[in-house]
């Protein structure tokens, strides 16, 4: 047992990645009170699925445009800085949107102007802490470390959304956004006690260099080209929770709040269980055979979720999508790492969080749109079927490179 918890936890040996892990755990609660505050603040003011997937597509509009160039700034500047600067910056904003829907002046424009910004922020804190990773535990825990971080994104998943539903029930959603500001303390804080900056490249190309260097990298590293591909279209079509949940929870199975942010703790479960998982067989399994296995697994459980006919049947199915989904990320983040160079990380970095985040607003329109115009179970099945076809599409080559690439 105590040799299963120290292969479990082993990235935990090293001193600057406890600060950073500990630090993350009350941070990531408040993003995700946040998260269910937010839409659930939407659906109050517009009640419209098409206006809740446009919210979220400003979050990500920034990464879509801004992602490239702010891997090559963090491939240049030191790390530790800028997530203190990102991380601060986000704090600020979420304390605005507490104070203005707490004096009840909040409106729909409001939102997407503050949700823009905290996509600035995140353009170049999602690039930064994940190269920032591996110059906290190496390459040796990397896998692991990725995997102990979603532990708590998805522990974080399953407290949060629960807690910020019953405080929009008791208190309102002011609080769930209040909670957020102070929840970025910690951590802000904790990086002061990192002794590691994460040093930049000593490269001095210029940006359209720097671009040119990446893009013929990523062309000639076949197993990197084709995780980039399917991580494009997966997160278009197959990874749009932040729409679709809110809406099934609220019009199709009849939920109030507490309901939804259930619904969200289960899907945080099943990420958190599955996040485990990850950890312990960080270094006994290929990466790239457990990577396609859990994005079959997502697609099939969100087949089965759209199918749902009550409530329990539909926290089951998300349970289970919760648990690929997050096997899924976390073997694509660590096998485009260790696919990249150290003075590519940052770049290859930032193309990580533009294909997963970054093309959130055309799946966040393709769900609002098809949710809108044709039924929110139709929305969640047609999503997954396109993503279950490519992944399909996509297996004889994933099996080619396990057997030549050894990853």
């Amino acid at each position: 047992m105590i040799g299963v918890l120290a292969q479990t936890f082993s990235s935990l040996k090293y001193k600057n990645f406890r600060i950073f892990w500990f630090g993350q755990i009350v941070s990531s609660i408040g993003t995700w009170m946040q998260i269910v505050g937010q839409a659930w603040l939407v659906l109050k003011l517009t009640n419209s699925p098409f206006l809740l997937g446009l919210v979220v597509a400003f979050q990500y509009i920034p990464i879509l445009f801004f992602s490239i160039i702010a891997g090559d700034i963090v491939d240049r500047v030191k790390k530790r800085y800028i997530v203190i600067a990102t991380q601060s910056s986000m704090a600020l904003l979420s304390l605005i949107l507490a104070i203005l829907t707490n004096l009840d002046v909040i409106t729909y424009t409001e939102i997407l102007i503050l949700t823009t910004l905290m996509g600035f922020a995140q353009t170049f804190d999602v690039p930064a802490r994940q190269s920032f990773m591996i110059d906290l535990v190496g390459k040796q825990d990397l896998s692991n470390a990725i995997a102990l971080n979603s532990t708590i994104f998805n522990l974080a998943r399953i407290v949060g959304p629960a807690i910020a539903g019953i405080m929009i029930a008791k208190i309102g959603i002011k609080a769930t956004f209040y909670a957020n500001a102070v929840s970025f303390v910690p951590l802000v804080l904790g990086l002061f006690f990192i002794d590691i900056n994460g040093d930049p490249s000593k490269k001095k190309s210029s940006l359209k260099d720097s671009l040119k260097e990446l893009l013929e990298y990523i062309k000639a590293n076949k197993v990197l080209l084709d995780i980039v591909v399917l991580l494009t279209i997966l997160s278009i079509f197959a990874m749009n929770f932040s729409v679709l949940v809110p809406l099934l929870a609220k019009y199709t199975l009849k939920q109030n709040s507490i309901g939804f942010g259930m619904l969200m703790t289960y899907m945080g479960l099943g990420s958190f269980f599955g996040a485990m998982l990850i950890a312990y067989l960080s270094k006994k399994v290929s990466y790239l055979k457990l990577m396609i296995i859990n994005a079959f697994g997502l697609n099939v459980f969100q087949i089965l979720m759209a199918l749902s006919k009550n409530y329990t049947q539909a926290s089951i199915s998300i349970f289970a999508a919760g648990f690929c989904l997050i096997g899924y990320i976390i073997l694509s983040n660590t096998t485009m790492q260790l696919s990249s160079t150290n003075e590519l990380r940052g770049r290859i970095m930032s193309i990580y969080s533009l294909v997963f985040l970054g093309v959130t607003p055309f799946g966040s329109i393709f769900s609002g749109v098809v949710a809108n115009y044709v039924g929110i179970r139709f929305a969640v099945f047609s999503g997954s079927i396109i993503g279950l076809l490519v992944c399909l599409f996509y297996l004889k080559r994933f099996i080619l490179h396990i057997k030549e690439a050894k990853l």
